[in-house]
């Protein structure tokens, strides 16, 4: 019988999102240069599996709540599925079904011993309860249970989530399996088996690639002029780790506003400030600054460590940056990336490079919890930074060497990784 011919245009279905459709644009633009047989790639291009569950929960006042969660493994031919879970009102399938697909490269680049994954709750953590994110968080792993497990998936951090998040769902898991399973999650305070310098390491990745992409340019950091948008986790640290080597922080944003300061902001005052106020906005020691104007700030170090696609076509011409390191995930739309693509001015460290210092420290935390034995801070930072640096430098020679932009480099590294292994183990049965 003769083989039909497959469809020209391939649909989306439930995925389909500008984000989505973003990330599959990267995939099949590089594809061809990984070199992988064709069968095995194809396979890449969708999720493995997707799960979207109802999570009810009582609230404070006696009335039920019902959110949707959803955990997606793109794929699982490298070892369990990795990624953060998110908590945040635009939570949905094709936004954590984008996430995950960039995780499995990210983790192909690195090396690490995972498939990408990622999971969400389209809820509004700042409006919950303490009690009340605690029974959401609960009845999420209880309904994902048979999709997770220490060799299945492994969840961490993310958008909305911290290390208490992760502690309910240890207990919520160790206690329906009947046995105490640290490495079910990582992520996790240090007094629950988690690892020194998990909660800094996303921050103190991209920093330590920021160095290096000065190094590379000739560029001295000390004195350097740095833009963050987004002071959560990422950015806080990101922010500190620039200022002790004396870069000056003169702009920074979040969700309620941002404020600048021209001779450089006070880091450890604007922490203390957001510790109370929740927002960088109103600090005292720094102007409000128009949250559309962030990101034209002249500067030498631009850092985007919010959410996804807020570097526009519309706007990417204002960026007037030396360095632009993407902490967050999928920062830039494709045609803002496109743009920049051609501008020599800037370096890009794209985010599957520049933001995997949250996922490295996290497989730390999970080999040391397979063997009960703990490194020190030392032990974490050092082994962070040679493989942080290793991944810049592989990107760097092999963008060079095929005369291409950062991004196509490290996409056709990870990507390469991953679809090895497919082609290699083969397709069952």
């Amino acid at each position: 019988m003769p083989t039909q011919a497959k469809p020209t245009n391939r649909e989306f279905g439930e995925y389909d999102s500008p984000f989505f459709r973003q990330v599959v644009r990267q995939f099949d633009e590089v594809k061809e240069r990984t070199g992988v047989p064709s069968g095995a790639l194809e396979r890449l291009r969708y999720p493995k599996r997707a799960a979207i569950v109802t999570v009810p929960v009582r609230m404070d006042d006696g009335s039920t709540e019902v959110f949707r969660g959803y955990r997606v493994q793109h794929s699982l031919t490298s070892g369990p599925g990795k990624g953060g879970l998110r908590y945040h009102p635009s939570v949905s399938l094709p936004e954590v079904s984008a996430l995950a697909v960039l995780m499995s490269w990210k983790c192909g680049l690195m090396d690490l011993p995972f498939g990408g994954a990622k999971g969400g709750v389209n809820c509004d953590p700042a409006v919950l309860s303490k009690l009340e994110i605690e029974r959401t968080t609960r009845r999420f792993t209880m309904e994902i249970l048979p999709f997770i497990g220490p060799d299945t998936d492994v969840m961490a951090p993310d958008v909305g989530t911290n290390e208490q998040v992760m502690a309910w769902i240890y207990d919520t898991y160790s206690m329906n399996v009947g046995q105490n399973v640290p490495r079910i999650v990582t992520g996790k305070s240090v007094s629950l088996y988690g690892t020194v310098g998990r909660r800094e390491a996303t921050g103190r990745g991209v920093v330590y690639c920021i160095e290096e992409a000065a190094k590379h340019l000739g560029m001295k950091l000390d004195g350097s002029r740095a833009v963050i948008q987004g002071f959560g986790n990422v950015g806080s640290v990101t922010a500190q780790e620039l200022d002790s080597l004396g870069a000056k922080v003169i702009a920074v944003g979040d969700v309620g506003g941002a404020v600048c300061n021209a001779r450089g902001l006070d880091v450890p005052g604007l922490l203390q400030h957001c510790s109370t106020h929740r927002t960088v906005r109103g600090f005292p020691g720094g102007e409000d600054l128009p949250s559309e104007d962030l990101l034209a700030q002249e500067c030498e170090v631009l850092v985007p460590a919010a959410l996804e696609r807020v570097i526009t076509a519309d706007h990417v011409n204002r960026i007037r940056c030396r360095i632009l390191a993407e902490a967050a995930n999928g920062p830039m739309t494709a045609e803002a990336d496109e743009i920049l693509r051609e501008r020599s001015d800037v370096f890009v460290i794209p985010d599957i490079l520049c933001n995997a210092g949250g996922v490295t420290v996290s497989y730390f935390e999970w080999v040391q919890d397979i063997q009960m034995f703990f490194w020190d801070l030392n032990d974490v930072n050092e082994r962070l930074r040679r493989i942080m640096t290793e991944a810049f430098h592989k990107c760097r020679e092999y963008a060079e060497k095929e005369r291409i932009d950062m991004r196509t480099a490290a996409l056709v590294l990870g990507i390469r990784n991953v679809a090895l292994e497919k082609a290699e183990r083969g397709l069952y049965p």
